[in-house]
């Protein structure tokens, strides 16, 4: 994997079908990790929106809506950050050659938002297997005005 999860032990994970029903259950594990982890309330907003767009697209890109593939999230409190990661069964996908969701031609798009709202909110993203796994660190501290 990507050098922020080359030694992670993940703090707790689950593995759930990919059908779409199932972002409650990443909903789930966020809140708990996130309540646990004493993650302050200016920075929950961003790990949700982030994480529920990586979930949603290992679900519907990734594996496709297929329930027989499974997605997994998982979570490692580690170095004053709260890293996830999110992984599916599919192929992946070049994650450094999309659209621009800001350039007006894709402005009334209805997709190809979430890897630009995961850039946009997590400290740090980084993609590997190819594109079916993603890692997304949150500092713990809030951000400071």
């Amino acid at each position: 994997m990507a050098a922020l999860t080359e030694e992670l032990a993940f703090t707790e994970r689950i593995d759930f079908p990919a059908k779409a029903e199932n972002i409650s259950l990443a909903e789930r594990l966020i809140d708990e990790a996130c309540a646990k982890h004493g993650v302050h309330e200016s920075l929950y907003g961003n790990i949700l929106i982030a994480l529920t767009e990586a979930v949603n697209n290992a679900i519907h890109h990734g594996n496709a809506l297929d329930p027989t593939k499974n997605v997994m999230l998982g979570y490692e409190v580690k170095g004053g950050r709260i890293i996830f990661v999110v992984r599916d069964q599919g192929a992946g996908f070049d994650h450094n050659h999309l659209p621009d969701p800001t350039d007006p031609q894709n402005i009334e798009k209805p997709h190809g938002r979430g890897v630009f709202l995961m850039r946009a909110l997590a400290d740090t993203v980084e993609f590997s297997e190819n594109g079916a796994a993603v890692a997304l660190a949150f500092s713990l501290q809030p951000a400071r005005d």
